[in-house]
């Protein structure tokens, strides 16, 4: 069990350096830059997965309302093909 934890946590410890040297070598002394382009980054992502949410809460919105038939702004909603039936009846 100790044999596994001391794994784990020299894997980790290798992967945070390979991390850290990385950065070293993309951005430098420029340390401020890249957790700008870190913020930057995940206020685009929230942004993106917001969109993505908006859209979804619209579209079924409007699925839900023309599968039950009724319209959001009160009035029922009739399928095309109705009237046509209705008419064609009498």
């Amino acid at each position: 069990m100790a044999a596994q934890d001391y794994d784990s946590q020299l894997l980790e410890s290798v992967s945070v350096r390979r991390r850290r040297l990385r950065d070293a070598v993309l951005f430098g002394a420029q340390r401020q830059r890249r957790s700008l382009d870190e913020r930057l980054g995940k206020v685009f992502a929230g942004i993106v997965v917001a969109a993505v949410l908006c859209a979804g809460c619209v579209g079924w919105s409007f699925v839900s309302h023309r599968l039950i038939g009724k319209s959001p702004y009160g009035s029922p909603v009739q399928p095309s093909s109705s009237p046509s039936v209705a008419s064609s009846a009498r």
